[in-house]
Formats: C-alpha cells, structure tokens, sequence
C-alpha cells in the first residue's frame, strides 16, 4: 500500500510541477513578473512562495515541524526573484526537496507523526495537504500565463474542442494501466 500511494503521489506531484513549466516555456521573461494588479501576485511571487513552503514543509520532513522557525513567509510574498533564471533554480530547488523527502519514506517510517505549525499530522495528510496547495497556486500560475497569453495559449491539458477526440482515443485503448497524467505529459 505504501508502495502504491507514494508511487501514485509522485505522479500527481510531476504533473504540476509540468503544468508550472509548461506555463513558463509559454512565457517571455517579463510575463513572469506581471502583476494584474498591487493586491495580485505575480508567477514568481507564486513560485518565490512555493519554494520557501518547500524548503520548510521537506527539509527533514519526518524529524522536525514543517514551519522551520528560519522560514520568512511574509516575504515569500516579496518581489525577490528578479529573473527567470533565479526562478527556475528556485523551482527546482524546491522540487528536489520535496521529491527527496518523499523518496525518504518507507514502511518503516510511514507511521511517523508530522508536525505543522505543531498540529500533528499523519505522513499522508501531510503530503496530501501539500499536494493540493501546490496545485492550487500553479493553477493560479496557469491561470496568468494564459491571461498573458490569450489566443496564442497552449493548452497544457485537453485543449479546448477536443474533448471528444481525446475520448475517443482513451476508450479505444481498451482497460488499461497507467496514471491519468501519461496522456497529458
């Protein structure tokens, strides 16, 4: 069951962190810093915020809280990435941290009590509150590339009028394997 479910969480994990960098392949560099207005956040706001949540939900995710008291949130909230490629490393460094950590669990270790903020929580709570909050922000990160973009987007998953044909082509397989995020890579 471990097996299983840190096998299946990896996949959902890889399939927003494509999402997130097939919005930026979209993007010129000043797109990653557009604000829609003062009170929104820019993709590298998001992604400044995503890296620092990482850094501190990971680091030593089954030994220590989840809120490391070095942790700066209010100013994950900050213009501090000035480039794309300060953004890109600050991704990637933030999914090597998570992807670490998960490759740290086994079933040994899977009933170890997580703490956040000191609210316990199991080892699967807390990599499935995680989960849904990435995908919240690089929703929200999708969200503005395609503002950004307009009619020169690509959809990053079904596009648009085609929901039939990709259908189609599911059923044709027949029962199989697999995750829902092969045919959307």
């Amino acid at each position: 069951m471990v097996h299983t479910y840190l096998h299946s969480i990896k996949q959902q994990f890889e399939y927003y962190k494509s999402v997130g960098e097939k919005t930026f392949d979209q993007l010129e560099e000043a797109d990653l810093f557009f604000s829609y207005n003062e009170a929104s956040n820019s993709i590298a706001i998001i992604v400044n915020h995503l890296h620092g949540n990482m850094m501190s939900r990971w680091t030593d995710f089954l030994t220590s809280d989840g809120e490391k008291p070095w942790r700066d949130r209010d100013r994950e909230f900050e213009s501090v990435i000035q480039t794309k490629e300060e953004l890109v490393t600050r991704w990637n460094e933030g999914w090597a941290c998570l992807f670490n950590a998960l490759d740290s669990i086994t079933e040994k270790n899977v009933n170890t009590d997580i703490y956040i903020r000191n609210q316990k929580h199991t080892v699967v709570e807390a990599i499935n509150r995680q989960l849904a909050h990435y995908a919240y922000h690089i929703g929200q990160i999708a969200y503005i590339g395609r503002m950004i973009k307009g009619a020169d987007w690509k959809s990053l998953t079904i596009p648009k009028g085609q929901s039939s044909a990709f259908n189609q082509a599911k059923f044709k397989k027949g029962k199989h394997g697999g995750s829902f995020t092969d045919d959307l890579r």
